[in-house]
């Protein structure tokens, strides 16, 4: 994983926001947005949950890197949301403080044409197209914002990466049930060409069923495609979760309960097919 940078460079004010300087991406920048914007359109429409869509057509992303002044207006119209550039990746507390603020903070960089299927550490197509779209809807971004709250809680805690766990299997790599079946809304999954179809055409991975402790005990991993991901029922569910947990005796009921393999599959998991429904008894996916 890329490291957070020590401090902040010269140009960063004291929350390590930068100008986007929009005027500086090229032409053949602009270019390279579209042909991965292109590219995930073409798979998305069946397979992205129907609130990531929306977003994706209330914002307008389709013509380039966006101008995150005029992205930011219309986001804030629809919620209360900002997007605001940095320089990389930031320190936990500048990161939490940001989202509590609703201010989502992205990258100020776009891969390269070596990079287009894989690239360690985010930019700005990730951060915008992968994470802005699902900000336009209500119940996520009211998520994102009590994330951001519960992260500056946690912080005396000494449990960011059990904290980090449950960003990672709903913001980065969530799935969502719906009547029409299993749909992505993950940020690093509607980003990537090969994990699209990979998180829900695969026989490989083990689908399982949301739950707040589960999630948090499970470790992960960054330089693959993941062997497990967590389905929940709906975006007002993930956030009530996120509320109504007291989150100061779940840290220490974690702290003494062992962690679990990537790959694990217990006994009360619901486990997800490929289709709809959830089956009556874990399998080895």
């Amino acid at each position: 994983m890329s490291h957070v940078l020590a401090a902040p460079p010269p140009e960063a004010a004291a929350d390590w926001t930068v100008p986007q300087h929009w005027e500086r991406f090229t032409a053949a920048d602009h270019a390279r947005w579209r042909t991965l914007f292109d590219r995930q359109m073409r798979l998305l429409p069946g397979r992205a949950a129907p609130a990531f869509l929306d977003g994706l057509a209330k914002l307008d992303l389709a013509d380039g890197v966006p101008d995150f002044r005029r992205l930011s207006e219309r986001l804030t119209r629809l919620t209360g949301w900002q997007v605001v550039a940095v320089p990389g990746l930031v320190p936990d507390e500048i990161f939490f403080a940001h989202l509590a603020r609703r201010r989502f903070v992205a990258g100020n960089f776009l891969r390269d044409e070596r990079q287009m299927d894989y690239l360690e550490e985010p930019d700005v197509f990730h951060d915008v197209f992968g994470h802005v779209p699902m900000l336009a809807h209500p119940g996520f971004a009211n998520y994102m914002q009590a994330y951001g709250e519960g992260g500056l809680r946690s912080i005396g805690f000494g449990a960011l990466d059990k904290l980090a766990r449950l960003y990672w299997y709903t913001v980065e790599f969530g799935l969502v049930e719906t009547a029409e079946g299993l749909r992505i809304y993950g940020a690093g999954i509607v980003s990537s060409a090969g994990e699209s179809r990979f998180a829900l055409e695969s026989p490989s991975p083990n689908r399982l069923g949301f739950d707040l402790v589960r999630v948090m005990r499970t470790r992960y991993r960054i330089d693959a495609f993941q062997q497990t991901y967590f389905v929940i029922p709906s975006f007002e569910a993930l956030l009530a979760a996120t509320l109504e947990t007291d989150f100061a005796p779940l840290y220490a009921e974690l702290a003494v309960r062992p962690d679990l393999a990537i790959s694990a599959v217990l006994p009360e998991d619901r486990v997800f097919t490929r289709g709809t429904q959830a089956e009556a008894a874990p399998h080895a996916a």
